[in-house]
């Protein structure tokens, strides 16, 4: 019984503490970009010069509308939440009978002076109190690579981008759905207008694992801590 103790313990301990950076790896092939089709080098020469991949359209801005072809997305993530919540229970009994009586007397316990009258009052309370607030702000530029073209114009975008320093790297990683509508002159489009967003910050090295809470006190501070 305490084996099988112990080795629930270190399967609660595994489960509850990872993280989702430690994984990260650089030229991940889920996050490889998505490269243009070429065309065949035996494929038949029309006679024309027009090259729908080179074309240069003189009354419309070049924008990323194909598999393969590259947008940035402009990061302007700020999101703010709050939640308040007060709760307070309360619940009192009280029960208590007299002594009983027979022939006029009150009966007692072995004919003394304690009697046979019972009282019982409890009482409950419980007050709880919570307070949460959280804001995020993300900044900055990061160009994508389209992957994938819907029937109805939609593009699929995703992307990476790695920046090495001294005490380590950091990445960002950006996924989901665009509407041609929503990229601009400049070949952009705001983070904010991404549905279905997939926005990854984080880092890897000593300064990112100093900011890291130890396993064994995230387990302490985790809900698998029953006390």
């Amino acid at each position: 019984m305490f084996k099988s103790l112990i080795i629930s313990l270190l399967v609660l301990i595994s489960s509850g503490c990872t993280t989702i950076y430690h994984n990260e790896i650089e030229d991940d092939p889920n996050w490889a970009p998505s490269y243009p089709v070429e065309a065949p080098s035996n494929a038949e020469n029309s006679g024309s010069i027009y090259n729908v991949a080179t074309a240069k359209m003189l009354f419309q801005d070049k924008k990323a509308l194909r598999a393969g072809d590259i947008i940035t997305v402009v990061l302007t993530e700020n999101t703010r939440a709050t939640k308040n919540a007060d709760t307070e229970l309360s619940k009192d009994t009280g029960l208590s009978t007299t002594a009983p009586i027979a022939f006029g007397n009150t009966l007692s316990v072995g004919g003394g002076t304690t009697d046979l009258g019972l009282a019982i009052n409890s009482s409950n309370a419980f007050k709880a109190e919570t307070d949460s607030k959280q804001s995020n702000l993300l900044q900055g530029t990061i160009s994508v690579t389209v992957q994938k073209v819907f029937a109805n114009g939609n593009l699929m975008i995703k992307g990476e981008k790695w920046i090495a320093l001294n005490q380590g790297s950091e990445f960002i990683r950006v996924s989901g759905l665009i509407r041609p509508e929503d990229i601009n002159k400049d070949n952009q489009v705001e983070s904010t207008k991404v549905a279905n967003a997939r926005i990854y910050y984080g880092g890897k090295g000593p300064l990112a694992e100093v900011n890291e809470e130890g396993w064994l006190s995230r387990f302490f501070n985790s809900g698998w801590w029953p006390f």
